[in-house]
């Protein structure tokens, strides 16, 4: 009885923060036919994609739990989102597990070869030009997401991976309807995808991106999907499916006519069979009395989030002005990103000091340099969650490096309260742009997330390539609980611009009292230890940003900023699901039995 008191006050807290949202904060309406929330019993998905959400839901209907569902969701996300995710890319996954109350996390990120050293991407001394290496070989490191599938169901699963693939092999066998995010995305890619025939035949049809409302089939996708739910992963880590991956990768298949340099990687057949899939402690916060879990490195998602929050713990942002509010979360970002470009690496090859950056000892050294009145110079200066000091600032500035915008994110919950937050990727938005001849997927540039060289002359850059690496991601799937309960999970993609998404929503959420769907459709900016904040046009707008840039911050302007879901428990047990109205043609939220909010 007391577990049921204790969650009955853990949900009426965070319902006490459902209020009214300011008229003309939600997003443009969802696109014909999805909508971007839901709410309901018996299980949520919420997703980019009407397909993939419906996926999941037709797993969570049959009885499978929330692992089961992320699974199927995320197979029919490289159908429909290939460029963002897919057999050939890699991810992080944040599961609450209902049974035993814990909170687990799995680490699917891509790896490096074996062969690779801090001079991968240089030549003569000098850096390669980073578009040469996002369309190469060399950028390719070794997928961690069909092992990670099959780890998960072992782990916590009811349905076998075979049974979870059904939707997504069906889905690109009799193909999807191609809307218009998708035909922008191809366009975008049309002239380097055009330089592999296999990637041509499969995305130019007639060579041109497919029409808006033509509908895509993909036979070699769906005979991927086949191979794997028949022979498991080993089809792709010691079987036919890893010979063609590492064939494409080793001498990338590139139309000679094309013209264009294509760069050879170095992935071998020994190191797909030699690849583990990492579970992981997570990070964990306590914030405005909540418990908050991320994924701890390589991601620094769980770290920047986590600290960010920290050093915001020290202002009461729900008192706070619209000006202040938004002064305090830039400002907090710009010093949690000096420590992420500083500290947080692969930990099997650097010593991150993940609980020190966590500590509310460092973040009080961090938080009294923000000042009401001010803007931080950039890039600031890391501290030392080492050794903390009152205050802490002065040294070189520590930069972020360039890393790709894309990525998706899913979230689910279940009937017994499961939930999954899960964000995967190919890195940039195509990957490298070669499909593995006759498999139907995109690999992944994921290694092109390290840093080519240190991005501070003089100080050590944790996230330099090395044999094996993984290298540094800004993932952030995030389960925030309530004495034990979760009540609230989230993440987006994105690329850097992840970690101040995430960060943004829950503030929205948690300090502004906006519902959630308010809180991912409200305009969002992002400083990364940057000069200059990116800002959507929507924030621009406001009257907040005029009395920023009063303030001193600088903003760029930028079409969009990721694209969040998330799921919330509410007071009576229902599930309510969120996505993106508008970010990128809007997402799709649903549960498996609909009821009134």
């Amino acid at each position: 009885m007391r577990a049921v008191v204790r969650w009955c006050v853990a949900v009426v807290s965070l319902a006490a923060l459902v209020v009214a949202a300011p008229p003309g904060s939600a997003g443009a309406a969802p696109a014909a036919g999805k909508a971007a929330t839901a709410v309901g019993h018996g299980g949520a998905v919420a997703t980019v994609d009407q397909d993939a959400t419906a996926a999941g839901v037709e797993v969570l209907r049959q009885g499978g739990n929330a692992v089961d569902a992320a699974v199927a969701a995320a197979a029919a996300l490289g159908v429909t989102e290939p460029y963002s995710a897919g057999v050939g890319g890699g991810g992080f996954l944040v599961y609450y597990e209902a049974a035993t109350g814990r909170v687990h996390t799995v680490d699917g990120r891509e790896t490096a070869p074996s062969a690779a050293t801090e001079n991968l991407f240089l030549e003569d001394g000098t850096p390669i030009p980073f578009a040469e290496a996002v369309t190469s070989g060399l950028g390719v490191g070794v997928p961690g997401t069909p092992l990670l599938w099959q780890h998960v169901l072992d782990q916590w699963g009811r349905r076998r991976l075979d049974q979870v693939l059904r939707p997504a092999r069906e889905l690109a066998e009799h193909g999807f309807v191609v809307d218009q995010t998708f035909q922008d995305q191809t366009a975008a890619n049309a002239q380097r995808f055009a330089a592999f025939p296999a990637t041509r035949q499969l995305f130019l049809p007639g060579g041109a991106p497919p029409a808006v409302g033509s509908v895509l089939r993909n036979p070699d996708l769906a005979a991927t999907y086949a191979l794997l739910a028949d022979k498991g992963p080993a089809a792709l880590y010691q079987g036919e499916i890893g010979r063609d991956l590492v064939a494409a990768v080793r001498r990338p298949p590139v139309d000679p006519a094309a013209g264009q340099r294509v760069r050879p990687g170095l992935l071998t057949e020994q190191d797909l069979r030699g690849y583990r899939i990492v579970d992981r402690a997570p990070t964990h916060i306590r914030y405005r009395g909540l418990d908050v879990y991320g994924m701890a490195p390589p991601a620094s998602g769980g770290t920047t989030v986590g600290e960010a929050l920290n050093i915001l713990e020290h202002t009461d942002l729900a008192a706070a002005g619209q000006t202040q509010y938004l002064h305090h979360y830039l400002e907090a970002s710009r010093l949690a990103f000096a420590d992420r470009n500083r500290w947080v690496g692969d930990p099997a090859e650097v010593d991150v000091p993940t609980g020190a950056l966590l500590s509310q000892r460092f973040a009080a050294t961090r938080a009294c340099l923000i000042s009401p009145g001010a803007v931080l110079a950039s890039p600031a200066p890391a501290g030392d969650p080492r050794a903390p000091r009152a205050c802490q600032g002065g040294g070189a500035g520590v930069p972020s490096a360039p890393e790709g915008p894309n990525t998706t994110h899913l979230t689910v919950a279940d009937q017994w309260g499961n939930v999954v937050a899960y964000t995967l990727t190919i890195e940039q938005t195509g990957g490298s742009g070669i499909v593995v001849p006759g498999r139907g997927f995109l690999l992944n540039n994921e290694l092109t997330d390290f840093s080519f060289t240190p991005v501070s002359p003089g100080l050590p850059d944790p996230n330099l390539p090395g044999p094996g690496k993984r290298p540094r991601s800004s993932m952030a799937p995030t389960v925030v609980l309530a004495h034990g309960r979760p009540v609230l999970a989230l993440g987006s993609p994105g690329g850097a611009t992840i970690i101040s998404t995430v960060t943004q929503v829950l503030l929205n959420r948690l300090d502004r009292r906006l519902p959630l769907a308010e809180a991912i459709a409200a305009p969002r900016a992002s400083q990364r230890n940057a000069a200059s904040t990116e800002a959507e046009p929507g924030f621009l707008a406001t009257p907040a940003a005029a009395d920023l840039a009063a303030l001193g911050h600088r903003f760029t302007r930028i079409a969009e900023i990721g694209a969040a879901t998330g799921v919330e428990r509410l007071p009576d047990g229902r599930w309510l699901a969120a996505a993106e109205p508008a970010r990128r043609g809007g997402g799709a939220a649903m549960v498996v039995h609909p009821a009134p909010r």
